[in-house]
């Protein structure tokens, strides 16, 4: 009994240190305390509280995100105690100074693109504007924001932050099994009595996909922001590509759901309290939505995998059920010729679902998936040559695009 709890606790503590609240709270404490700290030895102010501020505000969970945060935030601050001196030269403190000041600044704000922090660069203005010594003043609070900027991203470099590929790649399974409770509720109910409002719940439980797959982006950028710049990962493009690529396959798959929701929703307008279809297609239909529904978890489960042996059993996993799911389209296809052969009142609608199986069964298949990666590597790779062309001459006479090919190879080993 003790040795469970002991592992029940150990687990929970395992949780806390990689939940985001807790990483943000922890990593912005320290820092700010050691900013607060270094500015009492080397700023003339009494109480440098811009220093740990500065800290505070920059410190963001990935690293990627504090080095820019960092970038624009002591940008911010320095032009705005740049506007201060020159106004404190010119024109002193007065109501109409004040509202030029705050202009002034917000404008120089955009001009230097320091993007969210552009009320800090009135902010800073206004503080230096309002002291007596404006020279001391603005060189303390310049240099207490290069502290608490430098402790800041020392703080990431030193406590690294963890990535969160992990639970990117939870919330894409956990949209997959979502996706696959839906399929399977809309098959059980093809293969018999659907009344429309049913029919019609299951077009709006469809349409609300679309609120998890924005939470879904939500975890997976910040997943990729933390694999910026991070010296523990290796093949971070890689890792990027793979995850964004399988969201983008997931999104295709549940607007073409959407689709064929609204079929149904149409079938059982027409069919006016008769099953969807004949008993023999409807169990068709149902077998077929089901396969589709657990190759859709093992999509989930592949591009999520980062274990070479794992990957594999989930690829021959997918693999064989798409070839089930193959079998069982060309049945339902023989069915539904045969309906449309003794009532072609709604021939349309019958082509519509077996054209939307279709198309979710070729998101699906690793030949697609492949092609896919492989032209995503290439887009970032020419995206990045593009960018900077002087780093990829450099990069070039160190070899890394060796590291690019072995990318496409490892991607194409994963989506064979």
């Amino acid at each position: 009994m003790d040795v469970r709890e002991w592992t029940a606790s150990s687990v929970r503590v395992v949780r806390l240190h990689r939940d985001p609240v807790v990483v943000q709270t922890l990593r912005s404490a320290v820092a700010a305390t050691l900013a607060y700290v270094l500015a009492l030895r080397l700023s003339p102010e009494a109480a440098p509280l811009t220093a740990p501020l500065t800290a505070l505000l920059v410190v963001q969970v990935t690293l990627y995100a504090t080095l820019t945060n960092s970038i624009r935030r002591v940008n911010s601050v320095v032009a705005g105690v740049l506007v201060a001196i020159a106004f404190s030269l010119l024109v002193g403190l007065t109501w109409w100074s004040l509202a030029l000041l705050i202009v002034a600044s917000l404008a120089v704000g955009h001009l230097v693109r320091v993007d969210e922090y552009v009320p800090e660069v009135a902010i800073s203005a206004m503080l230096v504007l309002g002291v007596t010594t404006v020279g001391d003043t603005a060189w303390a609070r310049v240099v207490e924001t290069l502290i608490g900027a430098v402790v800041g991203l020392g703080c990431n470099l030193l406590l690294a932050p963890p990535v969160w590929v992990d639970e990117a790649g939870e919330s894409i399974e956990g949209l997959s099994r979502r996706v696959r409770q839906l399929m399977l509720s809309m098959g059980e109910e093809a293969a018999g009595r659907t009344a429309v409002e049913r029919a019609a719940a299951r077009l709006h439980e469809a349409r609300r996909l679309d609120h998890d797959i924005v939470e879904v982006d939500a975890a997976l950028r910040q997943a990729e922001d933390s694999l910026r710049l991070n010296p523990r990962v290796r093949e971070a493009v890689l890792h990027r590509v793979v995850l964004r690529t399988g969201l983008d396959t997931l999104e295709i798959c549940t607007v073409v759901l959407r689709v064929l929701a609204r079929t149904f929703t149409d079938l059982a307008k027409e069919r006016d309290h008769e099953p969807l279809f004949a008993p023999e297609t409807g169990a068709a239909v149902e077998q077929l939505l089901s396969e589709i529904a657990d190759a859709i978890v093992s999509f989930a489960v592949l591009v999520t995998t980062h274990v070479s042996l794992s990957a594999e059993s989930a690829e021959e996993r997918l693999a064989s059920q798409l070839r089930q799911a193959g079998t069982t389209r060309d049945k339902l296809a023989q069915l539904l010729l045969e309906e449309v052969r003794r009532d072609v009142s709604q021939w349309q609608l019958h082509g519509a679902v077996l054209t939307e199986v279709n198309r979710i069964l070729d998101e699906l298949d690793t030949e697609h998936r492949s092609r896919r990666l492989l032209e995503e590597l290439d887009r970032v790779s020419s995206e990045q040559r593009a960018r900077m062309p002087r780093l990829t001459r450099l990069r070039e006479k160190a070899r890394i695009p060796d590291r690019l090919r072995r990318n496409r190879a490892a991607a194409a080993r994963r989506s064979r």
